[in-house]
């Protein structure tokens, strides 16, 4: 038969494994940001614009991430880090420049439809970072940029 642990010895074990945790820290390095990659300098960003897109998005999908304090401690830092390595892969600002035209115009296309539909930024950031959570004007502003540096003119959408 099983023996029952008490409270105790199993509060305490959970303790000790959140104190192992601590010592698989995360990589907090960012790479090298080289502007002339940069969408601030590719498409002439404007000051309003760069500031919105370092407010809210920069966190997850550039090379220029800032780690917020709760990124010391595991297994959080794991679930952000990852959050992060997931969004930089998906779309990385900061290599804008690396990407084929086809490649820009849909990321374009996407940003344009993730703010509209409210997927982006995500909730679960904008709850710690109130900052990045977009007004209904900045989410217009965003949305009209995204979709004016759209190429392809076929999957525009059209003008009512």
């Amino acid at each position: 038969m099983l023996k029952k642990l008490p409270f105790k010895q199993i509060g305490l074990g959970l303790l000790m494994i959140l104190i192992i945790c601590q010592f698989f820290r995360i990589d907090k390095t960012n790479l090298t940001v080289h502007n002339v990659l940069d969408i601030a300098s590719i498409t002439k960003a404007t000051p309003e614009i760069m500031a919105m897109l370092k407010t809210a998005c920069y966190d997850c999908h550039s090379n220029e991430v800032v780690y917020p304090w709760y990124t010391n401690i595991a297994p959080v830092s794991w679930w952000i880090k990852n959050h992060v390595n997931e969004g930089c892969h998906h779309l990385n600002f900061s290599l804008w420049g690396t990407y084929k035209s086809r490649r820009m115009d849909k990321k374009l296309k996407e940003c344009a439809e993730m703010i509209e539909e409210g997927e982006m930024p995500m909730t679960s950031y904008t709850l710690m970072h109130g900052e990045a959570k977009l007004s209904k004007e900045q989410k217009e502003k965003l949305i009209a940029w995204f979709t004016s540096l759209r190429t392809y003119e076929a999957d525009k959408p059209k003008e009512k």
